[in-house]
C-alpha cells in the first residue's frame, strides 16, 4: 500500500507534470471506484490543473478549485504516460485500469495518468469534490505523522491503551502510516510491535517520535524526483525488516520473524526490539494444532 512517503512523492511529482495542464477528457474504466455522483467527472475537463496534494495516505489534484481525490488503498497506483492511447477503455472489463486523466501541456503535449489497481479487491476509491475535507477519510483523518509535534505525538500514545502496532497505523489517530512503515519505525525505535501506547509514552515517548520522523523524513527525501513508475521499488530498497522475513537483519544479523493474520502480515527483529522473544504467531499456531 502506498503510504506517507510515497503519496507525498506522487504529490510533488503532479506538481511538477501536471500544473500549469489543462485536463482534457476523463475516462472511468471502474465505475464502482468512483464514490462521488455530484459534481460529475466530466467537471474535470477544461478546467486548468493548480495545484496537488496529500492528506495521509490521500492523493488530491487541484483543478481549479475542483479536486480529483484519490486513495489508492492496498493495490494502486498512479501511473503517468507520455503518450496514451486516445481510445477510451471499455468500463467494467478485467483491466487493472481505474481512471485515466487526460491533459494538455502549454507546450502540446497530451500526457495522461492512470489510476490502476492491481489484484481482485478492489478498493480504490476516487472523490471529486469542491473540498478535500468532504471525503469522509479525510475528514476522520488524525494530524500528519511528519507535523504532528513531539507532545501531540505523545499525548495520542498516552489517550490509548493499545498495541503500538495498532495504534499508529489507525488513520484516526495519526495520518499517513500503514503496514510497512510502522514496522520500521518500531524496528528503528527498538519498539516491541506488541507493547502498550501508554507505557510507551511514559517511558519511551521522544524515542519512538525522533525514529518515526528519521524513517519518514529519510523516506520522502530518497522518493523526491523519482519517477512515478520506480517509487514501489525506492521503497522496498530502504526497508530494514519489512517484507524481509527470513533474512538477517542489518543492525544485528538475528533472523526478521514475522507475525500473520487473515490479509496481511508485520515483521520484526527479535534482538532489536523484543529482547530476543519471538511473539505469537496465531495463523501458524493454528498450523500446528
Amino acid at each position: 500500500m502506498p503510504e506517507l512517503p510515497e503519496v507525498e512523492a506522487l504529490a510533488q511529482f503532479l506538481r511538477e507534470h501536471a500544473v500549469g495542464a489543462v485536463v482534457g477528457r476523463v475516462d472511468v474504466a471502474a465505475l464502482s471506484a468512483v464514490k462521488t455522483f455530484e459534481p460529475p467527472v466530466t467537471a474535470l475537463s477544461g478546467r486548468d490543473v493548480t495545484g496537488a496534494g496529500r492528506w495521509g495516505k490521500f492523493l488530491g489534484l487541484d483543478c481549479g478549485g475542483l479536486w480529483l481525490i484519490t486513495h489508492l488503498s492496498r493495490g494502486g497506483w498512479l501511473r503517468w504516460i507520455d503518450e496514451p492511447s486516445q481510445t477510451p477503455p471499455k468500463p467494467g472489463g478485467k483491466s487493472p485500469l481505474a481512471l485515466r486523466v487526460h491533459f494538455f501541456t502549454p507546450e502540446g503535449a497530451t500526457p495522461a495518468f492512470d489510476l490502476t489497481e492491481a489484484g481482485t479487491k478492489k478498493r480504490l476509491a476516487v472523490y471529486i469534490v469542491d473540498d478535500p475535507k468532504l471525503v469522509p477519510g479525510i475528514a476522520r483523518l488524525g494530524p500528519d505523522a511528519l507535523e504532528v509535534s513531539e507532545d501531540e505525538f505523545i499525548e495520542i500514545l498516552r489517550g490509548t491503551s493499545q498495541r503500538i502496532k495498532t495504534a499508529i497505523v489507525d488513520q484516526t489517530l495519526l495520518a499517513g502510516i500503514g503496514n510497512a512503515y510502522s514496522d520500521e519505525i518500531l524496528h528503528a525505535a527498538k519498539v516491541s510491535p506488541f507493547a502498550n501506547t501508554k507505557t510507551l509514552a511514559a517511558n519511551h515517548g521522544p524515542e519512538l517520535y525522533a525514529a518515526m520522523r528519521a524513517v519518514l523524513t529519510d523516506a520522502v527525501r530518497r522518493s523526491s524526483g523519482q519517477a512515478a513508475a520506480r517509487l514501489k521499488g525506492e521503497k522496498r530498497s530502504g526497508m530494514q525488516v519489512h517484507a524481509r522475513t527470513g533474512q538477517p537483519c542489518p543492525v544485528c544479523g538475528d533472523t526478521v520473524r514475522e507475525v500473520s493474520y487473515a490479509e496481511r502480515s508485520f515483521q520484526y527483529c527479535p534482538t532489536c526490539q523484543t529482547g530476543g522473544k519471538i511473539l505469537a504467531d496465531r495463523r501458524m499456531s493454528r498450523l500446528l494444532k
